[in-house]
This record gives structure tokens, sequence and C-alpha cells, in this order.
């Protein structure tokens, strides 16, 4: 068993005073460390992307929206209870961790209340109910009671919040700053970090020097940031994800292929879509890229075969994650983890709220 196969092998130390607490302003003013060849990297800013990408290059950006899927509420006890929601299961039915997990029972209800109401008030209260156990994530399944002529969604926006990540624990961001601006699917509980430097001006830039822009679907949960457990990386199994590639992003990416252009994914999720949808496909017996609509447990780490992504840009990810591993599949793992170190020498920002790196296909292995 080689060092790209070890959990130990991704692990990294990092000073907290790098873990970003709040975005920068405006968000394109982010850092950009920019791998460009098999040998050398640049240090840059996220706004000079139009001076590394190319006419004809294509950028697959994820348009999930975070949906508010934290939610505080009540036992019948008064215990007070904490939510998090991670994937709609059935009609108004959610696997969710909750705080304080052990107690709760099947059969056990909350109650939750809209931040604005009075907390008695019968007229404004959430009402959900422990049906199941996850074994897989610890979670539980709860049944929501919404009333029929209302969505859970739009009832979310009443009594929800935007969850930001557990290491994002003293920040003044707003809930907007944690949407992409091209955020249009609502349906994760977790931002696609590294659309969140694109702004309107600089994407504009983007398609008038000839990058083109498609879109995918991946709704943020689990799998994206449940941790890697087993020393054996190679034993690990992602948790599924939901994820949507539309025939027009197909079509966009099959003429880039054929005029020898770049695709370029941005952020891990996208790329995640692109070849999980190829792994699928392939599985049920196809061999080329096409609109797939459902779900993937994908999981890349070094020795993966790349089947349609040339390029990404990311943010930094945590030590020993899956995130840390599918980006070493890209240009190696050692290689990876001594730009890390430069990067904490140059005093990067880092994780969600961080500073990006843009690698380019020369600088694929």
């Amino acid at each position: 068993m080689t060092s790209d196969q070890l959990l130990s092998g991704y692990d990294y130390t990092l000073p907290s005073e790098l873990i970003a607490q709040n975005p920068v302003t405006p968000r394109d003013h982010s850092r950009l460390l920019i791998i460009d060849s098999l040998n050398t990297h640049v240090h840059s800013f996220f706004y000079d992307l139009t001076n590394w990408l190319l006419p004809g290059d294509l950028l697959i950006l994820n348009n999930t929206q975070v949906i508010p899927a934290r939610l505080y509420g009540r036992k019948a006890t008064g215990a007070p209870v904490e939510i998090l929601l991670l994937e709609e299961k059935d009609h108004n039915c959610w696997l969710a961790l909750v705080k304080p997990g052990k107690r709760f029972k099947l059969g056990s209800e909350i109650w939750f209340y809209p931040f604005d109401a009075a907390p008695n008030s019968p007229h404004n209260i959430l009402k959900a109910k422990v049906i199941d156990r996850d074994a897989a994530t610890g979670g539980r399944l709860l049944q929501f009671h919404v009333p029929d002529d209302q969505s859970f969604l739009g009832v979310l926006e009443k009594f929800g919040q935007i969850p930001f990540p557990p290491y994002v624990n003293h920040s003044e961001a707003l809930p907007s700053q944690y949407q992409t601006v091209y955020a249009h699917e609502p349906g994760s509980v977790a931002a696609p970090t590294a659309g969140l430097h694109f702004t309107e001006e600089l994407l504009g830039r983007l398609k008038a020097m000839g990058v083109n822009l498609a879109y995918v679907t991946l709704h943020v949960g689990v799998g994206t940031f449940r941790p890697v457990e087993v020393e054996d990386i190679t034993q690990h199994i992602m948790h599924q994800e939901w994820i949507e590639l539309p025939q027009e992003t197909v079509d966009l990416i099959r003429e880039t292929k054929a005029k020898g252009s770049r695709v370029i994914a941005v952020g891990t999720t996208a790329t995640r879509t692109l070849e999980g949808a190829m792994k699928e496909i392939k599985e049920a017996g196809g061999d080329e890229l096409a609109a797939f609509r459902g779900k993937t447990n994908l999981f890349i780490y070094p020795s993966y075969q790349w089947q349609v992504v040339d390029g990404l840009i990311t943010n930094f990810h945590l030590p020993k994650s899956s995130l840390l591993m599918l980006v070493s599949a890209l240009i190696g793992r050692e290689r990876l983890l001594a730009l890390y170190a430069e990067a904490i020498q140059k005093e990067y920002r880092f994780y969600s709220f961080g500073d990006a790196m843009l690698i380019l296909p020369s600088a694929v292995i």
C-alpha cells in the first residue's frame, strides 16, 4: 500500500488563524494560486482569472442554492434541539443530524418556532416526528408536518437559518455571502465554495473574452463533509449525492473537446457531477457522456482515471478530507501538500471563506 492510499498521507497542520471566518469584499479579491505547469506556480488574485483562461475554455459551475437547513427547536419536554437537514428522502421527510442525538428515540416530536413569532403562538409552530434512524450518518429521519397550501422550502425561509460550516464559528458574514451569484436550484446544505469568488462583473468579463459557461447541479450533502475514517482510503465509501447534468451542458462539453479547448470545473462538486455522471453512464452500459439525473457515490483519489475534467478551480480543503484526495488525484498528493505548505507560509486563507487555486491542464499529472 502506498502513501497515496493512506489516510495519514493527507494530513497537514494549519494554524487556526488561517481558517477564514469572513469572505473578502469584493468576492473576487481573494488570492489565487495558479498551478500552470508540472513544476511552476504563480501567486495572483481571483479578479485576474481572465489572464489565465483562454477563449474557448468552458467553465462548469454548480448552480445549487443553499437552503436554510439549520433549525432550532424544542422537544415536548422543553429540552432545546438543533437540527441540520442533510437530504430530502420523501415528501417533507428529511435525513437530519440532530443534537443531542442520543436522546432522540423513534416517535419523538420536535417543535420549531420562527424567529419573529411569539413562542406560544399555535399558528407559528412547525412540528416534526422522528420516524427512523440512519446508521450511515448517525442521523434521524424527520417527518415534517407542513400545511397543504405551503411548500417545505417556503416554510424553511421562515423557520431555518443558512448553516455556516462548524469551523466558521465567529463570522460576521451575511447569509447572502454564502451563496454563489449564480445560485438557482435550492437544495444544498453547504455552499459550493469555489464559486463564491465569482462576481457578476467577473463573469461578464470572462464571457466577453470568449470563455463559455455551463451549469450542473449537485446538492451538497453529507457526502461532501463526511470524514474519511479508515486508514486504507480505498475502503472508504462515499455517501450518495444527487446530481444533474443537463443536455445543454453535455453539448457544450462535446463542442469544447472537439475544438481542443479546455473543460475546467469550478469546485469539487462540479467535478464530482461530471465524473460521477460518466461513472453512472458507463455502469449502465453507455460509453460517452450524456445528460444524467440521479445519484452517484463516486470517490476520487490518486490513480483515478479522469474522463471529463481537464482543469479545476478549488479552495483549500481540510486535512484528511475526501476533497483533498480529489485534488491530489489531479496533480499528485506530494505536490499538493507542498503547495499547501507554501500557501500556509504566505498566509493564504483556508476553507469555505478562504482563497482559491486554479489548476490548469498543463499542470495535471
